[in-house]
């Protein structure tokens, strides 16, 4: 079955994209025919690459009977068994891996049988594979050929200093409670890109702090002066810490 890879920078929004999918195609309840759909399943890859973990892992996820997760002592071949049946009576469509990455934890070998469990879930159930994780999950996924051949690899680039960035801080302002409207000039987006690195989640960090003192401070609009002299949360940290160093030096 054809699929997805999507990479990119920590915090560029890709677990947001993940479940967002998620929420969209909830799990659905036929009360006529008394079973319940789930067509999508979202998980995050363990630690490390541990079969029996995943599995046990995905019983939790799909809400299965206490009896089911009782099967920890059982081989992982039962294991499989049990998760193949169980997801093929729910008709799942797709399974979605978030921290993809984490598979370079484990040694080649691990590494290797987790990949194969990925491709064999996604052959057995007729289920299309969509993964999600850090530039390091190209490495990742890559240890399985055949598997890599199947996913479409998508790049999350960081924001940069166009239109769309424009358009899409506006966007998050205007959603905010603020009673003005916050009229920056180009030379302000210029400075939230060099202040977050153009990371999704630093941005909205940063939107959300310049909105707060806004409020607090009776501005009731983000201004071009308090971008100017706004901190990153991070740069304080390591500020701080430095002051620690030296006063303990």
């Amino acid at each position: 079955m054809p699929g997805l890879l999507v990479h990119g920078a920590s915090g560029i929004g890709k677990t947001m994209i993940a479940r967002n999918l998620s929420r969209r195609y909830a799990p659905e309840y036929n009360s006529e025919l008394g079973i319940t759909r789930t067509p999508l399943l979202l998980l995050q890859a363990p630690p490390a690459p541990d079969e029996r973990r995943f599995y046990l892992h995905i019983l939790a996820a799909v809400g299965a009977p206490a009896a089911a997760l009782s099967l920890r002592a059982q081989s992982v071949a039962s294991l499989e068994v049990r998760v193949v049946s169980l997801l093929r009576d729910l008709g799942l469509r797709m399974i979605m891996i978030d921290e993809v990455h984490n598979l370079l934890a484990g040694t080649h070998r691990e590494q290797r049988r987790f990949l194969n469990v990925l491709r064999y879930l996604s052959n057995e159930l007729e289920a299309s594979l969509a993964c999600f994780g850090v530039s390091e999950a190209v490495d990742a996924i890559r240890g399985d050929v055949q598997l890599a051949r199947r996913l479409d690899e998508h790049h999350l680039p960081n924001w940069r200093d166009d239109a769309e960035f424009s358009d899409m801080i506006q966007t998050l302002i205007a959603a905010l409670p603020l009673e003005k409207k916050s009229n920056l000039k180009v030379k302000s987006l210029k400075q939230i890109l060099a202040q977050t690195g153009g990371v999704t989640s630093r941005i909205f960090a940063l939107v959300k702090d310049l909105s707060i003192d806004a409020i607090h401070s009776g501005e009731e609009c983000i201004t071009d002066d308090a971008i100017a002299k706004w901190t990153p949360v991070w740069s304080r940290h390591a500020t701080h810490q430095r002051w620690l160093e030296r006063a303990g030096g």
